[in-house]
């Protein structure tokens, strides 16, 4: 439809925010946007899709929105104790789909702030959910990639499906990012033949290079205990692995976008795995038909726990607003922070933080947001 009539029967809202980190999931979020709308509006027509974009959660919003089942194993976590992570299965037309979050296995989540060392961290784990998903012989495997607690380039995934690291000796490398230094030739001859006959997708939340300033190891790198001695370090035995990747396989990852999503993992996905690489919140707008949705909605309601310069590289928030923009919705934003350099593009913006403190915005997410969502609506519907 979009803005700009005198007369409007029915308001459509289309209320799809992300998850607001560490209070709400992307479905309860979008519940108590749609909540507060329906309270100031009651005659708008409110449609609820929680969105994500490759990091955690997008396998819940996944299946909730193609339906499917959730299968459990047990891994390696990312610092080698055992977790139960769950993949899921998606019947479609054409086949199976599997859809594997690294974040289950080996995510930042996965490790209290004491013990976080991306040094020594590994995807293994992220290698034996692939592994459990591929038994199943989809067609597809969507793999997400966000929320990492390693920095190793996907190493640790290689090698739990076959693929042998070896140094100058021909031994195996020790798990983690650190190890990659003595990487003197890969052996992808063993990859798993389960694996090997699937479409691997790679969903990915960020654009960011594998190496440099704004590659795995320097942006993301201190977030995940890393010192800036590390953070060199790392970003030197990433730049190692490329060289080896490039000379043993034949392909040159170093400035794919989004091959420094996950530490690296992505480009790993593309080197062992042939992946191809895509943004993850594209990924999930495509499963969720938004495109078709905004179309025939008036304003686009989005949202996530902090809104800041990194959104903008890839972050399902910023999708919706370019989504909803070419739509001609108005937008609204509804964060829990906003980062005060940037500006968001969109109509109304809500920060919770800046309207009851950063305290009462953690503790009291779904309230807060029922209260922006509602305020939004009253001044939207003053545009009309």
């Amino acid at each position: 439809m979009g803005p700009g009539w005198s007369m409007i029967a029915v308001v459509v809202i289309v209320v799809a925010p992300d998850k607001f980190e560490g209070t709400l999931s992307a479905k309860d979020a979008a519940r108590a946007l749609a909540a507060g709308w329906r309270r100031a509006d009651r005659s708008a027509e409110v449609d609820e899709v929680p969105v994500a974009d490759g990091g955690k959660g997008t396998l819940e919003t996944l299946l909730d929105a193609l339906g499917g089942r959730r299968e459990t194993v047990r891994v390696a976590g990312p610092l080698g104790d055992p977790v139960d992570a769950d993949f899921g299965l998606v019947e479609t037309a054409e086949g199976t789909i599997a859809v594997v979050e690294m974040a289950r296995a080996s995510g930042l989540a996965l490790v209290s702030e004491a013990r976080r060392d991306p040094a020594r961290a590994t995807t293994r784990g992220t290698g034996e959910l692939i592994a459990a998903a591929c038994h199943h012989r989809p067609l597809r495997v969507v793999v997400c990639i966000g929320g990492s607690a390693t920095n190793d380039g996907g190493a640790g995934m290689a090698q739990a499906l076959g693929i042998r690291l070896l140094d100058e000796r021909g031994a195996d490398l020790p798990p983690g990012g650190a190890a990659l230094r003595g990487l003197a030739r890969i052996d992808a001859s063993g990859l798993d033949p389960e694996v090997r006959e699937a479409e691997i997708v790679a969903a990915s939340d960020v654009d960011n290079p594998l190496t440099g300033p704004k590659g795995a190891s320097a942006v993301y790198g201190p977030q995940k205990g890393a010192t800036p001695e590390q953070v060199r370090l790392l970003d030197e035995a990433l730049g190692h692995l490329a060289t080896a990747i490039h000379r043993d396989l034949g392909l040159d990852v170093r400035d794919v976008p989004g091959a420094g999503a996950a530490g690296g993992l992505g480009a790993g996905l593309v080197a062992f795995l042939d992946a191809r690489l895509r943004p993850g919140f594209g990924v999930v707008a495509a499963a969720l038909d938004l495109e078709r949705r905004l179309d025939r909605a008036d304003v686009a309601v989005t949202g996530e726990g902090r809104y800041d310069a990194q959104t903008n590289r890839g972050k399902a928030p910023a999708g919706v607003l370019r989504m909803a923009r070419e739509a001609g919705c108005r937008t609204v934003l509804v964060a829990g922070q906003v980062e005060a350099s940037v500006s968001p593009p969109a109509d109304l913006v809500y920060s919770l933080a800046e309207r009851a403190g950063l305290e009462a915005a953690l503790e009291r997410p779904e309230e807060l947001l029922e209260e922006a969502a509602a305020e939004a609506a009253r001044a939207v519907g003053a545009m009309w």
